[in-house]
């Protein structure tokens, strides 16, 4: 049976109205599994970066008996990359960390007013291109190191018309250069989600949040995932082991 050991953020299990379990079947890995006949095991989480899904490989027990039976790894990550962080991460996740619920609140408000403006005069990002591109590499690595034969896949970014962010993405653009670069010398096919979903996005199909899909965009996502993936599961025996 086909096991796709998916690494994603919350695209992977954010629908129209809010997160949803993991093993929804209208969320694109499961829907991607289904149509090749088998199921998805997702690791992922709010935010999480191509760091974040390194981190989970090497730091989550539940990971690993997926490995020795997976049919094809699905690196969904890189697109929270490439989104505005005009204040560095260990801060912003650090707010939840302060002791006083009314500091705590405080603070996170004045993060959240101050976001859009920031965003609109900051370059930094979430995870800049050459360290997205760093840990999916040392995941790759990793699990080739296992797994040799192992098929993968991974993702250019989507879009977003996010107000949070004030509409700015000026991440996503040196992003896809930097994985195009190292897809092609990996020999990792892509799937551009901004191809695939941005019209949904862009036309305000999705989410009100302006980030993540509703229902017909897991759909179509989904459904693209299973083409790139179909023609390398009939290339590799999935019980190979590497």
């Amino acid at each position: 049976m086909t096991t796709l050991l998916v690494f994603g953020d919350s695209l992977a299990f954010h629908g129209p109205d809010g997160p949803h379990p993991a093993d929804d079947p209208r969320l694109w890995p499961n829907l991607a599994a289904a149509a090749l006949g088998g199921s998805a095991e997702l690791f992922a989480g709010f935010g999480w970066t191509a760091r974040d899904a390194y981190w989970s490989l090497v730091g989550d027990p539940r990971v690993w008996p997926v490995l020795p039976r997976a049919s094809v790894l699905v690196l969904g990550v890189g697109g929270m990359d490439t989104l505005p962080s005009p204040v560095p991460t260990y801060l912003r996740e650090g707010i939840r960390y302060l002791h006083s619920d009314g500091v705590r609140r405080c603070v996170r408000s004045v993060y959240l007013r101050s976001v859009p403006y920031l965003a609109r005069v900051s370059r930094r990002v979430a995870l800049p291109p050459e360290m997205s591109v760093r840990y999916l590499d040392r995941t790759l690595g990793a699990i080739r190191a296992l797994r040799p034969s192992l098929p993968a896949v991974a993702v250019l970014p989507s879009v977003h018309r996010s107000t949070e962010y004030a509409g700015v993405h000026h991440g996503r653009a040196p992003a896809v250069r930097a994985l195009r670069s190292w897809a092609s010398e990996s020999g990792v096919p892509l799937l551009d989600l901004a191809d695939v979903v941005g019209d949904h996005v862009l036309s305000g199909q999705g989410n009100p949040d302006g980030i993540h899909w509703g229902w017909p965009g897991h759909e179509q996502v989904g459904k693209a995932f299973a083409e790139l993936i179909g023609p390398l599961l009939d290339r590799a025996s999935p019980a190979s082991g590497g």
